[in-house]
């Protein structure tokens, strides 16, 4: 006999998906806003603006949908989690699709909202090579997972910080790494718009970097913290026997 919890589990999952592919559209088209606005009175996307967009994007999205789905919005996030986390395998290929449909539905609706060339929207590689692109996405995301990843060890003492954590996060990364590779440090922002324009120059750059670099983040975080136990236990140890 079936369990009686099999469609509450099922709304459940479908509800978490459902809030990634908004979250997913909601920094999507965020993000597309800032570049329009900027487009459209002939200045150039700055850093700040780009950086702090972004920012503050996440931080309502965490706030927002957070205790729904987690506010993942990003495939390297979800994969970093279920590799070195408690996060389940089975539900990552659902939020992945849900996360590039969101950033693909927000591509198309930028487009045609702001009246911009969808290439605008592509990340490529600003002013040095794919190497540096390369290594400045991968160090970009470990610090920002290896910094978000306390939210979920410290979920009590940080729960009403946990969005500003998360946005100054992804601030400060997108600060580090845009004037080198665009301040991706999500595949989801690069697919999306890569698959509205079918070009996918060095997009693999900003599959692979970003994924490693999450799941290296969230590896050194754990292996720091020792799994559940806190600095102050093991200082309070050390202390002792001094």
């Amino acid at each position: 006999m079936p369990s009686s919890d099999a469609p509450t589990n099922l709304s459940l999952v479908v509800r978490m998906v459902a809030a990634e592919a908004v979250g997913t559209f909601v920094l999507m088209f965020c993000i597309c806003g800032i570049i329009g606005n900027l487009h459209s009175m002939g200045i150039q996307t700055g850093l700040m603006e780009y950086a702090a967009t972004a920012g503050l994007t996440v931080v309502v999205i965490v706030f927002s949908i957070g205790p729904i789905s987690g506010a993942h919005i990003n495939p390297a996030v979800t994969i970093a989690f279920a590799t070195a986390g408690p996060f389940p395998w089975s539900k990552v290929p659902f939020y992945v699709i849900a996360q590039v449909g969101g950033s693909v539905l927000a591509t198309y609706a930028g487009q045609f909202v702001y009246d911009i060339k969808p290439e605008l929207m592509l990340t490529t590689p600003a002013r040095r090579g794919w190497i540096d692109a390369f290594l400045v996405e991968l160090v970009a995301t470990f610090i920002v997972l290896f910094m978000t990843t306390s939210l979920f060890n410290e979920l009590q003492s940080l729960k009403y910080v946990s969005g500003f954590v998360a946005g100054g996060a992804i601030c400060l990364g997108v600060l580090v790494s845009g004037p080198v590779s665009g301040g991706s440090m999500n595949p989801a922002r690069s697919l999306g718009p890569a698959l509205v324009t079918w070009r996918f120059d060095r997009l693999w750059v900003y599959l692979v970097a970003p994924t490693v670099g999450a799941i290296a983040g969230v590896v050194v975080y754990r292996a720091l913290r020792l799994q559940g136990w806190s600095c102050d236990i093991i200082q309070g140890t050390h202390a002792s026997l001094q």
